[in-house]
């Protein structure tokens, strides 16, 4: 496996209006800078590039466009190119899709294509490396989600008084990929994934008009800082999932991405001091888009979205991308974490985990009940309730038909089925 990646500033001018809140929000200062980070990882025969970025999310018909562009210099397919967006809400409105679509950013977008084409066009010189992975429970989110017994959602933002009483499900995962290099033995690359809304820095008031990664960016900070690798952070399926410390300011950005990333350099410690469990020795990348059409809700139809004008129904893609063992699923849009877990759940990968905001940002996301019991995520959705299970099932036969293509069975079973070690199934170190 060689690896080669880039870092870029994505920082747009103070006063641009921010994404993700009131209409009003123009940025008053700066806490910390945006950035787009970039990895291309090649295996002798198949390359993938995946590309994270400080940004609400990314526009359908911009990220194909831009994609597409980076392929052709690749010389790879479309499918091969991963676009995903951390969701910071202190960043441009880069969204057609959004309550002011005339805020819609678009001599950002224009210098934005030109940045990421010409970090491509240059990229490093490929590190030739090794391939961990590893995963681990991190306590530092929970649902936004009060749900009744009658089955009535509450959305806690606007509630706090009953966060103490949320017991909805959420993610815990934190997962990682760490590149070592063969040469020196040191850490050069590592990718984080964890699902929260980045919002432990909107404060009422200036916190919500600096420009801010928030806590994906503090995660960076900290790992690099420590151990010298170069960083990514890639949230995952976050739609319904907040920090526990959300809306404080500076100090909950900096508490929450220094705790992630000090359990990600334990992570690192555990894996390169356990190759026999966690280095992919056959690390092969390859790539899958499925598209699937998804119908609108009849009280969506018609609503003043420039998208969804004069639709019925909307083709939405699913993206797999794989690095070894692991595969990350490109949505298009705010997934929610209980269907995140589901596709994790049908993975045949080892390991599995969600790119929020991909393909492109097409708002909430959520399973069929959701919609039943309401609250904020089942009440902006634009889907019909089968689409949660539809974009499930499209996903999972995307991951099975990608894993049978790097990892061809002879047998035509192509789960990896570990029946062999028997009824106690716990690995030796090496």
């Amino acid at each position: 496996m060689k690896i080669a990646w880039f870092k870029r500033v994505i920082t747009p001018e103070i006063g641009a209006y921010l994404a993700g809140y009131s209409l009003n929000d123009k940025s008053v200062a700066k806490l910390d800078e945006l950035y787009m980070t970039g990895l291309c990882a090649d295996d002798g025969e198949r390359k993938v590039l995946i590309v994270s970025f400080d940004l609400l999310g990314l526009d359908e018909g911009f990220s194909r466009k831009v994609r597409k562009e980076c392929a052709e210099k690749l010389g790879i397919d479309p499918s091969a190119v991963l676009f995903t967006c951390t969701h910071t809400h202190t960043g441009p409105e880069t969204r057609t899709l959004a309550k002011a679509p005339q805020q819609l950013n678009k001599s950002y977008l224009e210098q934005l294509e030109q940045w990421i084409l010409d970090e491509v066009s240059h990229l490093g010189e490929f590190r030739e490396c090794s391939v961990y992975f590893y995963s681990s429970k991190c306590d530092e989110n929970r649902s936004r989600r009060y749900v009744t017994a009658c089955n009535r959602a509450t959305f806690t933002p606007h509630r706090r008084e009953v966060v103490p009483g949320v017991s909805e499900y959420a993610d815990k995962e934190l997962g990682e990929l760490c590149f070592i290099d063969k040469e020196s033995s040191l850490p050069v690359y590592l990718i984080g994934n964890y699902a929260a809304h980045p919002l432990a820095g909107h404060a009422p008031g200036l916190g919500g008009r600096r420009i801010s990664a928030d806590f994906p960016g503090a995660f960076r900070r900290y790992v690099t800082s420590e151990t010298g690798a170069a960083s990514m952070f890639i949230s995952g399926a976050a739609g319904d999932l907040v920090p526990k410390e959300d809306e404080l300011g500076a100090d909950a950005i900096e508490r929450m991405g220094k705790n992630l990333a000090k359990a990600a350099i334990g992570g690192l410690i555990d894996s390169v001091r356990n190759p026999g469990r966690f280095r992919m020795d056959d690390a092969k990348v390859g790539a899958e888009s499925r598209f699937v059409t998804v119908p609108l809700r009849k009280q969506k139809i018609g609503v003043p979205q420039p998208f969804y004008a004069g639709k019925t129904a909307i083709e939405v893609e699913m993206q797999v991308v794989a690095i070894g063992d692991v595969c990350f699923v490109g949505v298009p849009g705010e997934l929610c974490c209980e269907l995140g877990q589901e596709i994790k759940w049908h993975s045949p990968f080892r390991r599995c985990w969600i790119a929020y905001n991909a393909t492109a940002y097409l708002s909430y996301i959520g399973h069929a009940n959701m919609l039943v019991a309401g609250g904020y995520e089942g009440s902006s959705q634009y889907f019909t309730a089968k689409c949660g299970l539809m974009l499930l099932n499209t996903a999972a036969e995307a991951m099975f038909g990608l894993r049978e293509k790097l990892f061809p069975q002879e047998d035509g079973d192509i789960y990896p089925d570990n029946v062999k070690p028997g009824l106690v199934n716990i690995p030796p170190n090496r």
